[in-house]
C-alpha cells in the first residue's frame, strides 16, 4: 500500500528541491478520468478522428472507375473503354455516371462497414470530380469538355462525408494520380502530371480547393496528394512545394497523406524529418511480381512475419510512426493456388495471408485500408471485402477490442512505477539519466490521453499517430512558455509507454 502516487511524489520532491520547473508536471493529470489535464487543450471531435488508429476500407470505383471492379459502367464507353475519360466520351455518360454514383454505396453499405469494426473509408477521386464547385480545375486539361458530365460528383462526395460522419466513420480523400494506369483517369498509358503547366495548375487548384473546403469537416481525416505516383526527380520537390501551399490554408496539424512512389525507405526518412502532420502511404500487394506468383498464402505469411515485418517496422520508425498501408488485399495469383486445390483450401491460404498482413499492420503502422469494399459482378474473395468476409478470410470484426472502462487509479500508479523503475534502471546502467521525472510526467500524460481516445462515444479509439500526438502536446506546452528542453526525449519515451500501458489495461 502507499499514500501517494509516484508522479505526485516526484512532483513533490521536485518542488521541494526547487531545482526544476514543475509547470509541465502540473499539466499531466494524475487521475484516471478521461479528461485532459488542467493545462491541456480540450480535444475536438476531429482530433479523435484524425489521430486514432485507422482501420479502414477503400470505396474503390465509386468515383474513379476501374473496369475490373464495375464493368457495367463501361458498357457505353468509347474505345478503349478502360478509364473515366472513355466513359465520359461515350454514350449517355452523364446519366450513366450519376446513376452509378447514387447506387454504388448506399445506407446498407455504410451499415455493413460500421458493423464490422471499420472506422474509416478511403475514397479515391479525380480532379475533374470537383468541377461542379471549382470549374477552373478543368481548364487546359483533357477533361475540359466534360464539365456537364462531372458537375454532379462533388455534391455527392460531400454527402458521402456527411453520411460517414453519421456512422462515426472517418474519410480519407485520395485525390488524383500520377501514373500510367487507367485508374489515373486516362487510357493513354502515360503519366502526364509534369508534362504540361495546365496539369500542374489544375492539380494545385484542386488540392487547395479540397484543403479549404474539407478541413472543417470533423470526420475528414486527411487529404492524399496523389494516388500511387510514379517516382521521378520532380516528385519530392513537388510534394514540398505543394505542402507549403496547402499549409497556408490548413496549418500544420491537418493530416496530409503522400504516396511512397514505391520507394518507401526514402520517403519514410523524408516524412520523419518533417514537423507537420504528413503521413506516408504504402500499398502492399503480393500478386503481381514473378516471385509473388510463385508463393502460396502460407509462404507469403511466413515471409511477411519475418523479413518484411522488420523492414516495415524500420520504415515506420523512420517516419516517426506516420506510416499507413492505404491499400492491401487478400489476393493471391491463381498460379499460387494450383489447379486441383479445393475452394476451401484456397480460402485457407488467403486467410493465413490476411492474418499475417493484419498482424504486421497492427504492430508497425498507424492504420490500413483494405482494397476494396466490393465488386460489381462475380465472386472475388481476394479483392472484395464483402466476399472475403463471407468466406471468413477477413475477420468478422476488425476494430478495437472491447473497452472495459477506465482502469482504477491503482492500476495506473502500478504501471507507472513499473515503467519508471525500468527506465531508471536502464539509464543508470547506461551512463545515467538527466531527468527521470520527465519520463513519469510523459507516462501520465500518455495514459490520460489514451483514455480520452478510448472513451470516444463512437466506440473505443486507440491513438494511432502516437509520436505526432506527443509532438502536438509538446507544442501546446511550448506555446504556454513551458518547454521540456533536453528532457523532451525522456518525456516522449514515457508518453509512448503510457499510451501503450493504458491501452493494454483498458481493452479486452
Amino acid at each position: 500500500m502507499y499514500n501517494m502516487g509516484l508522479l505526485d511524489k516526484l512532483k513533490h520532491k521536485s518542488s521541494d528541491s526547487n531545482s526544476k520547473d514543475t509547470s509541465f508536471a502540473d499539466s499531466a493529470s494524475t487521475g484516471t478520468s478521461a479528461h485532459p489535464g488542467p493545462d491541456s487543450q480540450v480535444l475536438g471531435q476531429n482530433d479523435i478522428f484524425r489521430y486514432r488508429k485507422q482501420r479502414g476500407i477503400n470505396l474503390g470505383s465509386w468515383f474513379v472507375l476501374e473496369r475490373w471492379i464495375c464493368p457495367q459502367v463501361f458498357q457505353g464507353a468509347a474505345s478503349p473503354g478502360q478509364s473515366d475519360f472513355d466513359v465520359a466520351s461515350g454514350r449517355n455518360a452523364k446519366q450513366t455516371l450519376e446513376s452509378h454514383w447514387d447506387a454504388w454505396i448506399g445506407e446498407e453499405d455504410w451499415k455493413w462497414i460500421k458493423e464490422r469494426g471499420f472506422n474509416s473509408v478511403r475514397i479515391p477521386i479525380g480532379y475533374y470530380h470537383l468541377c461542379g464547385a471549382c470549374p477552373g480545375v478543368l481548364d487546359g486539361t483533357d477533361f475540359e469538355p466534360f464539365l456537364h458530365v462531372f458537375e454532379g460528383a462533388y455534391a455527392r462526395l460531400i454527402e458521402a462525408i456527411s453520411v460517414a460522419h453519421r456512422y462515426g466513420l472517418g474519410v480519407l480523400v485520395a485525390a488524383g494520380a500520377q501514373n500510367a494506369d487507367a485508374h489515373s483517369g486516362l487510357s493513354t498509358g502515360k503519366a502526364s502530371l509534369f508534362s504540361t503547366s495546365a496539369n500542374l495548375r489544375s492539380t494545385s487548384l484542386a488540392l487547395r480547393f479540397l484543403a479549404s473546403s474539407l478541413c472543417r469537416s470533423p470526420n475528414v481525416i486527411g487529404l492524399e496528394l496523389l494516388n500511387e505516383p510514379a517516382n521521378n526527380g520532380k516528385l519530392q520537390k513537388w510534394y514540398e512545394s505543394t505542402l507549403s501551399e496547402i499549409r497556408t490554408i490548413v496549418g500544420p496539424e491537418f493530416p496530409i497523406y503522400v504516396g511512397d512512389a514505391w520507394d518507401t525507405s526514402h520517403y519514410a526518412g523524408w516524412t520523419g524529418e518533417r514537423r507537420d502532420f504528413v503521413v506516408l502511404d504504402h500499398h502492399l500487394y503480393r500478386c503481381f511480381t514473378d516471385q509473388d506468383k510463385a508463393m502460396n498464402g502460407e509462404q507469403h505469411a511466413q515471409r511477411l512475419r519475418s523479413e518484411f515485418a522488420r523492414t516495415l517496422k524500420g520504415q515506420s520508425d523512420a517516419a516517426n510512426g506516420n506510416l499507413v498501408v492505404g491499400e492491401w488485399s487478400a489476393s493471391l495469383d491463381p498460379r499460387a493456388l494450383h489447379q486441383g486445390m479445393s475452394d476451401g483450401e484456397k480460402d485457407r491460404q488467403r486467410r493465413e495471408f490476411v492474418r499475417a498482413e493484419l498482424e504486421i499492420f497492427e504492430t508497425s503502422t498507424a492504420g490500413w485500408w483494405f482494397w476494396t469494399y466490393k465488386k460489381g459482378e462475380g465472386w472475388d474473395a481476394g479483392w472484395s471485402a464483402m466476399d472475403a468476409a463471407q468466406a471468413e478470410i477477413l475477420p468478422s470484426w476488425v476494430g478495437s477490442r472491447h473497452f472495459k472502462g477506465p482502469p482504477d487509479r491503482t492500476v495506473k500508479d502500478h504501471e507507472l512505477q513499473r515503467a519508471h523503475g525500468a527506465h531508471v534502471s536502464y539509464w543508470q546502467s547506461h551512463g545515467g539519466s538527466p531527468d527521470p521525472t520527465a519520463f513519469a510526467m510523459g507516462f501520465s500524460q500518455g495514459w490520460d490521453d489514451a483514455l480520452i481516445f478510448l472513451s470516444d462515444p463512437n466506440g473505443p479509439s486507440e491513438i494511432g499517430f502516437i509520436s505526432q500526438w506527443a509532438r502536438r502536446r509538446k507544442m501546446e506546452c511550448k506555446a504556454r512558455g513551458k518547454e521540456l528542453g533536453k528532457t523532451a526525449w525522456e518525456w516522449e519515451h514515457g508518453f509512448t509507454q503510457g499510451v501503450q500501458a493504458c491501452t493494454m489495461a483498458s481493452l479486452q
